[in-house]
């Protein structure tokens, strides 16, 4: 056994005998001959255990069992005590969300306390077919039927090539107590299910499926590989770095409901949503789909994904002077003799005897008009934003400078109002500058 676990670490890269790990010691089974194989083998290591103060007197047997372990083996150990329940109650969160946010944090800061290298965990082969069943009743992809990876950053998996009988037989074998979490043994969770009825059913009736099972994940790890690559080009190709992708473009794709889940999934967006932006491709522009961070909007002949922006806020500027529109936009406004013009986007100059204060910097209305420079007729601010192929998320963000009088002197960026040009009879001139800084 321990030569089978080795050649796993080495064939997977996990460990380096020269470097410190640490070892998640519960006290169970799996993570007690965990520690006893790396010990076996040679590294270093050093325990860490976590009392999470929810299952009364056998938390604190467990804990009292690692201390006696660790002491006899001379393996150093380290113990924190979490008030699981009051996290879980303040974050909002499950009682099994909170011990593993609890666990793994603190896992990764010892390891950086110690200086090692990684926490090794104990989870084995039936852990890895017990996530793929739960995922794949849940309905996951691809990277939901990979099983556990044996190694995700900091996290190290020694045991995957272990079945969970292998580990008691090899803790049999030499005579090594552990203890035993009651609420393992009872099927009040789907995870719990799966161990204590489906899996010994999957083995009555196809001996060896376990194992078998864990061939498929396996298998489709290295499936995993080709598939990300290929949505890696896709992406690549449909330019989503930009937020933007052409509507043609992704119905020339292979399977376009397959890239848009590995597209949008990561920023928030569910299957159900997915499935509905597919269906309105063709026919529904305008549609807006959100998640908890971004939004998409089919807008014409693309689809438009952006990070979900705080509300647009208006100012007021009572006279000449550099305001601060947000924490990272300056409006700068001065009276100049300086009649030259600027053709910078940014910078807007009118003629300053035209204009009356106090000016307003504001997000566009419905209902707002103004004479683009150069026209003599007045054009709907959302029809002209339009007619330049502005998004609808960027219309959404577009400003206006107004003056007292209500008139729009400025589309922010765009184009000023004819009516304040300037002219022959121009004496001083109004500069505005809209800037990032």
């Amino acid at each position: 056994m321990l030569r089978r676990v080795q050649k796993f670490i080495e064939k997977n890269c996990l460990l380096d005998s020269r470097k410190l790990y640490l070892v998640g010691l519960s006290g169970g089974a799996d993570s007690v001959a965990l520690m006893l194989i790396l010990r076996n083998l040679g590294y270093n290591i050093e325990a860490a255990h976590c009392n999470f103060k929810l299952r009364g007197n056998e938390s604190d047997r467990d804990e009292n069992f690692v201390r006696e372990l660790c002491k006899k083996l001379n393996v150093p150990l380290h113990v924190i005590h979490f008030d699981t329940k009051e996290y879980a109650e303040l974050h909002k969160v499950s009682i099994e969300m909170a011990a593993r946010d609890l666990r793994y944090g603190y896992f990764r800061q010892l390891c950086k306390d110690i200086g090692a290298k990684g926490i090794c965990i104990a989870h084995h082969r039936d852990d890895a077919v017990e996530t793929l069943l739960m995922n794949l009743l849940r309905g996951a992809g691809i990277h939901g039927l990979t099983g556990i990876r044996p190694k995700n950053d900091y996290v190290i998996r020694p045991l995957l090539c272990l079945s969970r009988k292998e580990i008691i037989e090899y803790l049999d074998s030499i005579d090594q107590n552990y203890v035993t979490d009651s609420s393992n043994l009872v099927d009040d969770v789907l995870r719990n299910k799966i161990r204590l009825r489906v899996l010994p059913l999957l083995e009555e009736i196809a001996p060896g499926a376990t194992a078998n099972i864990d061939k498929t994940a396996n298998y489709l790890r290295e499936a995993e590989k080709v598939f990300d690559k290929e949505i890696s080009c896709e992406k690549k190709t449909l330019n989503t770095d930009t937020g933007e992708v052409l509507i043609a473009n992704l119905m020339k794709l292979p399977s376009p409901s397959v890239f848009l889940h590995e597209w949008l999934s990561p920023l928030g967006f569910n299957s159900t949503q997915t499935e509905q932006i597919l269906c309105a491709v063709n026919g529904e522009p305008g549609r807006e789909f959100t998640s908890l961070t971004h939004t998409l909007v089919i807008d014409r002949t693309k689809l438009i994904v952006e990070p979900i922006s705080k509300p647009m806020k208006s100012i007021k500027i009572p006279e000449t002077g550099t305001y601060r529109y947000d924490e990272t936009t300056t409006c700068k406004i001065e009276i100049t003799e300086d009649l030259s013009i600027s053709k910078s986007a940014d910078i807007a100059t009118v003629d300053a005897d035209k204009v009356k204060f106090p000016l307003t910097i504001r997000p566009i209305e419905n209902g707002d008009w103004f004479i683009p420079f150069g026209m003599t007729g007045r054009k709907l601010v959302s029809d002209y934003l339009t007619d330049i192929k502005l998004s609808i998320l960027q219309k959404r963000r577009q400003l206006v400078l107004v003056d007292a009088s209500g008139s729009i002197v400025w589309v922010l960026g765009c184009r000023t109002d004819n009516r304040f040009r300037v002219s022959a009879e121009t004496t001083k001139m109004l500069r505005i500058s809209y800037k990032l800084d």
